[in-house]
């Protein structure tokens, strides 16, 4: 298969988690025997902080302007798949260019749907219309649950699936190191995850002064004022992922209020976590327990005395262990390669008969 994705971007993991979304997934998709071309807007913020700058499973380029996409528009015509994913800019119009002129199937990808759908209701979304999404073939939705109904019933979507976030387990393994952290918080600033981060982190700290915490991530306010036994990181390139959860005797999962609201929607940080075997702390969520099951495989915490209690309790080393082995063996990238290979196959046979031979031609 000849895929094309119009993603946000792959070079660069700095201020968002849909680059080693990406990473993951078509590294695993590649390695089915499949060729991939990801087209990256190039935007100054991820230019001057990119992690990457080639792929063995991919190749890469960059485009300045959707008028730019003209070049790629016979790969685009060519491919078997097109995918275009969200918070891309100028994600409208790119929809339309890929709508266009694709032959095989479309696709958007969505690592942000209960986002996506709020902004969608107040008509405040800049990288989705609601006239699109029926053009798009299948709808890739980093939440499951009932928004895959809704997806389809309210906005015309000919086939919503579940494309959870995964984890690369090569890349996220369990390392032998000392604990420096007794919680951390690996994230990029946000306003309504900022009270919960408050509530499980900031507080307890100030409650446990003899305990170490950490917050690694960009864009957090000069204004908040952290505890002194508060290590602020201002990012962490995703290769050093691995040893700073190594290092957290836990690490909390916040989640963002849409997604709480949504449910069935874990993030990628949470399966990165429990692939290195950290104990997670974890807000409240609709849907958590078809992911990991609550008490043996992950903690859940509403207060920040949940949080400080958990803290002071003994070795629980092994909800961290139990929760990699649950990983492992249903939330990987392989496996994720695989679902996504099943939807567009799907896709593709159930597009209209003149589709098909416009592609065959």
């Amino acid at each position: 298969m000849k895929l094309v994705v119009l993603g946000l971007s792959l070079s660069s993991s700095w201020g968002n988690g849909h680059a080693t979304t990406y990473r993951a997934l078509l590294r695993a998709f590649a390695a089915r025997g499949h060729d991939v071309l990801f087209l990256e807007r190039d935007v100054p913020w991820y230019r001057n902080n990119r992690d990457v700058s080639s792929f063995d499973y991919a190749k890469l380029a960059f485009y300045d302007s959707v008028d730019e996409l003209e070049a790629w528009a016979g790969q685009i015509r060519s491919a078997d798949a097109v995918i275009v994913g969200s918070y891309v800019p100028d994600g409208i119009e790119v929809g339309r260019f890929a709508q266009r002129h694709a032959s095989g199937v479309t696709a958007f990808y969505d690592i942000d749907t209960p986002v996506t759908l709020a902004r969608l209701e107040a008509g405040e979304c800049d990288y989705l219309s609601p006239e699109l999404i029926p053009g798009y073939d299948v709808y890739l939705s980093f939440t499951g649950g009932p928004t895959l109904s809704r997806l389809e019933r309210q906005y015309g979507s000919p086939a919503a699936r579940a494309l959870y976030c995964s984890v690369d387990s090569d890349a996220y393994p369990v390392l032998d190191v000392p604990k420096k952290w007794d919680l951390t918080y690996l994230g990029t600033y946000s306003d309504d995850r900022q009270p919960t981060l408050e509530a499980l982190l900031i507080e307890p700290a100030r409650h446990l002064p003899h305990l170490r915490f950490a917050v690694a991530g960009p864009q957090y306010p000069e204004a908040i004022e952290w505890p002194a036994n508060v290590d602020r990181i201002e990012h962490l390139s995703p290769e050093a992922h691995p040893e700073f959860y190594a290092a957290s005797r836990f690490a909390l999962n916040v989640t963002r209020a849409d997604m709480i609201a949504a449910g069935f929607s874990p993030s990628v940080r949470l399966f990165e976590a429990a692939a290195c075997a950290a104990p997670i702390i974890s807000d409240r969520w609709r849907g958590i327990e078809t992911v990991l099951d609550p008490g043996s495989e992950i903690l859940l915490a509403e207060t920040s005395e949940e949080v400080v209690d958990l803290l002071q309790a003994g070795d629980l080393a092994g909800v961290g262990k139990a929760a990699r082995r649950r990983i492992l063996g249903s939330h990987t990238s392989a496996h994720r390669a695989a679902e996504l290979e099943r939807h567009l196959i799907e896709a593709a046979s159930s597009q209209p008969e003149e589709r098909l031979v416009e592609a065959a031609e």
